[in-house]
């Protein structure tokens, strides 16, 4: 059995299909049939049932297809090692963040990465908490800014930061330059512009809310963190986001609320018992080593 026996199955499995996988694989389709019936008399069962017009594995093969997957991950985390440059002269590291975090933390992030270490490759990735999860567990990302906790056993947490949120303004709301500290009351008369619902700093925005007992007048929802911050900085709408995007370059600026602010903690997300490069782990240090995420 090879190597190349193991990446065929799993393009069959992928794509549903010898044609296509075959296409994917740039090969002959009779060449790939060929390659599968191999490892089927080498394993001596079955791993496909081609008699429906879809090609489906059969119970041993989505078992056996289940432990080549974990094999590939395995050995291509091997080879990053045997390629792996300790004095980060030069490398690659494949980063993911969530959309908020995008917003503000990733611009300083890469700015001093790369002053340290100018001969890494930079992969960056914003992607949803089941996209990083997924691509933790594959191997196909190194490490992640997120929010815990995690559903996947095998991806490791390590405490960062602990971020703010904040209620802020643009430029043309009328208490854009307000000194004064908003109440619940006036807070729930503001016009709100929120994340829809499904992103994890909605969940955040709408217990604030719940717990000061205000309905808040959500006018308009988005699905991207940089579409809310144009509608605010453009619309005389209120939003609630983390702290550290309400800068002056940004042209936006945090009102000063009765109470305490609400605050959730941010980790660095990695794959459990897995090979960590040397810029992985330089990424990992230099992220503990801020006092606070600002611009």
């Amino acid at each position: 059995m090879l190597l190349r026996h193991l990446r065929y199955l799993l393009a069959v499995a992928d794509h549903g299909g010898f044609t296509r996988a075959a296409e994917v694989l740039h090969v002959s389709q009779p060449t790939l049939s060929q390659q599968i019936r191999q490892l089927e008399e080498t394993l001596g069962v079955s791993l496909f049932d081609r008699t429906s017009r879809t090609v489906k594995p059969t119970d041993a093969g989505a078992a056996y297809i289940e432990c080549a997957r974990r094999v590939l991950v395995e050995l291509e985390a091997g080879q990053r090692a045997l390629h792996d440059v300790k004095d980060l002269s030069r490398g690659t590291l494949r980063l993911a963040m969530t959309p908020t975090f995008m917003a503000y933390l990733v611009g300083p992030l890469v700015r001093d990465y790369r002053a340290r270490f100018p001969g890494i490759h930079l992969e960056i990735f914003e992607l949803s908490m089941d996209d990083i999860e997924a691509g933790l567990a594959d191997d196909s990302l190194d490490v992640a800014i997120a929010f815990t906790p995690v559903r996947n056993a095998d991806i490791e947490c390590i405490p960062a930061f602990t971020e703010t949120l904040g209620i802020m303004v643009g430029p043309g709301h009328p208490l854009y330059d307000s000194p004064s500290v908003l109440t619940s009351t006036e807070l729930a008369s503001l016009d709100f512009a929120l994340l829809a619902p499904g992103f994890i700093t909605r969940l955040s925005v709408d217990e604030y809310f719940r717990q000061h007992g205000i309905t808040p007048q959500v006018r308009i929802e988005v699905n991207s963190v940089s579409t809310l911050l144009e509608v605010v900085r453009h619309a005389p709408l209120a939003t609630m986001l983390p702290e550290a995007i309400a800068s002056e370059d940004r042209a936006l600026r945090r009102l000063r609320v009765d109470g305490e602010a609400p605050q959730r903690g941010a980790a660095l997300l990695r794959r459990r018992n897995n090979y960590h490069s040397v810029a992985a782990l330089a990424f990992v240090e230099l992220v503990l080593g801020m006092k606070s995420p600002s611009p």
